[in-house]
């Protein structure tokens, strides 16, 4: 009986035996060294003599019956073969009993595959990008995007804040005064360092949250 796993697909032709081993976790691929038939090509010489010399009756029926019989032994061997092969690639799990690329799926530090025993260091990367695109998130969803840009860099959590306009003229102001019409500089926004929500200048608590800003 040959112990391997059964995830594999024969590439055999008549002129020799090869098969492709596959992970059971990502679907990797190895491909076992190509073994020549001795029976595909005694099958072909045997194929050319008899037409050569015009069919020998039933003695081809015959010899075609004992040549299949003979290289189903030999697929056998050749399978056999190949199993050493992909067990040098791949390993198995003791907890689940798959067999796993060792270069992708396998935990060596746990002796385990990485479904049963997960690569820590690869998680956090994991865990600590996805976070980050969390935070991208509700940074796009708290920012003025009409006025405003989103500043990933910025470390606090904070969205950015949009310019202020002047209630005058509606040109951008930077200073206590507008640069365009000298008119007095609008009172600027709060945000609650809570939710993120925006509040009025004169607001004394949030009005999602109840924090006091």
């Amino acid at each position: 009986m040959i112990h391997f796993t059964n995830n594999y697909q024969d590439c055999s032709t008549d002129s020799g035996f090869q098969f492709e081993f596959y992970c059971d976790t990502c679907g990797t691929g190895c491909m076992s060294q190509f073994k020549h038939s001795k029976m595909g090509a005694a099958g072909t010489i045997f194929k050319a003599a008899s037409n050569f010399f015009g069919g020998l009756g039933g003695a081809q029926g015959a010899t075609d019956d004992a040549r299949e019989l003979m290289r189903g032994k030999e697929r056998d061997e050749a399978l056999r073969e190949a199993v050493e092969e992909a067990k040098k690639i791949f390993k198995l799990c003791g907890r689940c009993g798959k067999w796993v690329c060792e270069q992708a799926c396998w935990n060596e530090k746990r002796n385990l595959c990485e479904t049963c025993a997960p690569d820590l260091d690869e998680e956090l990367a994991a865990a600590q990008n996805t976070a980050k695109m969390e935070q991208i998130w509700r940074k796009a969803r708290q920012t003025d995007l009409i006025d405003g840009e989103i500043d990933v860099r910025q470390a606090d959590g904070k969205p950015k804040e949009a310019p202020l306009k002047c209630t005058s003229c509606g040109a951008a102001v930077n200073g206590k005064f507008c640069g365009e019409c000298g008119a007095a500089a609008p009172a600027a926004k709060k945000h609650c360092t809570s939710c993120g929500t925006e509040a009025s200048a004169t607001a004394k608590f949030c009005g999602t949250c109840g924090q006091k800003l």
